[in-house]
């Protein structure tokens, strides 16, 4: 089940919602799986040797080590290991590798870790924005899944929801499973729903909450009068305090029409700064300022429970009342819906280090940009989540002795987003005001994740580090449809201007839209349910129209080009499903970007706008501008010009000794047998 408001949470952390309803019958069967894969180990093993194919070439490495720093700018980089400040990385820099890396058109997260992961162009991976159109109905959806419900028969009659990947072509874990080579992957971007290989992963971003969504808190304040308020990435509920006693309840997964829903409680104790919250049979001191640990929440009765996991701040008591709550994160323990391969490991973690957050989007940008939470919460929440993924990740380095060990961290991504714009930032930030010195902080942090990773591989390991984009600042949003519409591409039907969603377009008179981060699509007859453009040549002449005169736009307010290149898909991108993405992509001017509406494919009546919220960094425009970042331990032949994250996956495959396959698009980067010398 998708909704208007969960659609509206794209990027704006990218949301689909979707009703599942989770039983004991999940638990039980990750109980099977589990013991039916000690019993059947050494027919596994057997079956293993009998047909796994052989591998074609030489290894030239034991272990291949992979470090995913998601968003880590290569100036901001460059900057700090020239004042010292990043030994671990200057020294990679100094004694082996370090360049920047050429991200994907657009250089949108999904786009460029599914480039990486499988090695190929968006035109054979089939992600090519965080959202994708409905041709049938023109409404945004998830472009990373699909969500079927149908209903069954006999003892198990109900709803029943699948889940399908809508990202193709194979990631490099598989192709090594196929010969033997077993991974280890944690919490790469466009991994749900986990695909099965030889190895384990636990799925990273668009793995949703337990409401379905990309990630939505709950805000219970002390108001007088009024209903809840629907905001940004979450909800607003006024609450009233008596006897000392608050009561309401925590919404959870939806079930039908409606939504399961637990009582919450808070009782004060007369002291300024603590409470006592009384929730799903649990008692837990609040104090103000500091966030609980995880705690397992329980919505439904008898058997059919579903469980979920969510944290607590208590902003506020002596004053107004103010209780945050987290998105409700699957509980990893006792996942309603696989969020890893097996579907037993993400148990086999919670066992191990405790509860941990699945959210895909698990740092909550909107409850800062909404209000809900401050910096210093929001930072705390930040680095709880990186130390969870850090432990993860350095038993994983112990336990995995060949093949591939690989995460992603997130840190170095939300940081950027919500402090680029300060005044001591980055050169080019805008000024929202605050403290930017919180991404130099997420820097270091970062190095002396590298550093520790260098202690713990020997010399057989072959380490890479690199980010799937860079940063630059966000001033000014440009309302796509809006200038579409003022040009004459764009119709809308009377009095619909401001309709959400595309809702008020006239599709009969209408032969361009927007939304997303930097796609313009055409209204293409036999493609588009109403599409109206006929024919090859009218779509290469509309195609160039729309791109001449966006590169010669000026924002009013400054004078300055928005635009500084518009890429037409049919020469961009190649492979069987490049006519699935967009027409166009922008490539916007550092500074600029799709504005806040279009990403949700809402119009407004101004092109450009100022950008008001707290996330003031981004890397939404063109690509050239944001390169990435690739270190590795060795020293690697580069050759001429930039690496490509497309040749990562590749450039594993053949360390492990298995053969490029035809299919991709990425080169093999030649690493020297000489390691990294000590510094």
């Amino acid at each position: 089940m998708i909704t208007s408001s969960s659609i509206c949470l794209a990027y704006i952390g990218p949301g689909a919602g979707f009703a599942f309803l989770g039983s004991f019958l999940i638990l039980f069967v990750a109980i099977l799986l589990a013991l039916a894969s000690v019993l059947t180990f050494p027919l596994r093993v057997v079956a293993a040797l009998l047909f796994r194919r052989k591998r074609t070439g030489q290894s030239q490495a034991k272990r291949v080590v992979i470090v995913g720093l998601d968003g880590l700018d290569p100036g901001v980089a460059t900057r700090m290991m020239d004042r010292g400040e990043l030994p671990a990385l200057d020294s990679l820099r100094k004694h082996a590798t370090f360049a920047r890396l050429n991200t994907t058109c657009p250089p949108i997260s999904p786009v460029a870790w599914s480039s990486f992961a499988t090695g190929v162009n968006p035109g054979k991976h089939n992600i090519f924005d965080f959202l994708n159109r409905d041709l049938r109905s023109y409404r945004p959806e998830l472009s990373s899944s699909r969500v079927t419900t149908t209903k069954r028969k006999g003892l198990l009659r109900g709803p029943r929801t699948e889940v399908e990947s809508r990202r193709k072509s194979k990631t490099f874990w598989t192709i090594l499973g196929e010969y033997g080579v077993s991974s280890t992957v944690l919490r790469v971007p466009i991994t749900f729903p986990p695909e099965r290989f030889r190895g384990q992963l636990l799925a990273g971003m668009c793995v949703p909450d337990l409401r379905g969504t990309q990630g939505s808190f709950t805000l219970y304040e002390s108001r007088p009068t009024g209903d809840k308020t629907a905001a940004t990435g979450g909800t607003r509920i006024p609450v009233a305090i008596e006897n000392r006693r608050m009561r309401t309840t925590l919404t959870g997964p939806p079930v039908g029409e409606g939504s399961l829903s637990v009582p919450l409680e808070v009782r004060f104790n007369g002291t300024p700064d603590s409470a006592m919250l009384h929730i799903s049979g649990q008692k837990i001191r609040l104090k103000t300022g500091v966030s609980t640990d995880w705690v397992r929440v329980e919505f439904g009765r008898g058997l059919r429970k579903v469980s979920g996991i969510c944290r607590f701040l208590l902003r506020s008591v002596s004053r107004e009342f103010a209780l945050y709550v987290t998105p409700i994160n699957i509980d990893p323990e006792r996942p309603a819906m696989p969020i890893s391969h097996p579907a037993y490991y993400a148990t086999y973690l919670a066992k191990l280090h405790g509860p941990f957050a699945t959210l895909g989007l698990a740092e909550d940008t909107w409850a800062l940009s909404e209000g809900a939470i401050d910096e210093e919460a929001f930072l705390d929440q930040t680095y709880a989540i990186h130390r969870e993924r850090e432990e993860m990740f350095f038993d994983a380095i112990k336990r995995v002795r060949t093949g591939v060990c690989c995460c992603v961290f997130d840190a170095t991504d939300r940081i950027q987003h919500m402090f680029h714009g300060r005044p001591d930032g980055p050169p080019g930030s805008p000024p929202h005001g605050g403290d930017g010195a919180a991404i130099e902080e997420v820097y270091r942090r970062s190095d002396a994740l590298v550093g520790r990773v260098l202690e713990a591989i020997d010399d057989e390991t072959v380490l890479f580090v690199l980010s799937d984009h860079g940063f630059v600042s966000f001033r000014r949003g440009m309302n796509v449809n809006a200038w579409l519409a003022q040009e004459g591409f764009l119709t809308f039907k009377p009095d619909s201007v401001d309709a959400e969603y595309l809702a008020g377009v006239d599709w009969e008179k209408t032969r361009a839209y927007s939304f997303g981060l930097s796609g313009i699509y055409l209204n293409v007859k036999g493609r588009e349910s109403r599409g109206i453009v006929v024919g090859d040549e009218e779509i290469r002449t509309l195609k160039q129209d729309i791109a001449d005169r966006l590169k010669k736009l000026l924002d009013p307010a400054t004078g300055k080009s928005a635009i500084r290149e518009v890429y037409d898909a049919a020469t961009t991108y190649h492979g069987p499903y490049r006519n699935n993405g967009p027409d166009l992509i922008v490539g916007y001017e550092a500074g600029y970007r799709a504005s806040w509406d279009t990403a949700a494919g809402k119009t407004s009546s101004e092109v450009f706008e100022d950008n008001t919220k707290a996330w003031g960094g981004d890397h939404c425009v063109d690509r050239a501008i944001v390169p990435g970042v690739f270190y590795c331990n060795r020293q690697v032949d580069l050759g001429e010009g930039l690496p490509d994250i497309m040749d990562l996956a590749p450039t594993v495959l053949h360390l492990l000794g298995v053969e490029k396959p035809a299919h991709m698009d990425g080169k093999i980067l030649r690493c020297r047998e000489t390691e990294l010398e000590a510094s």
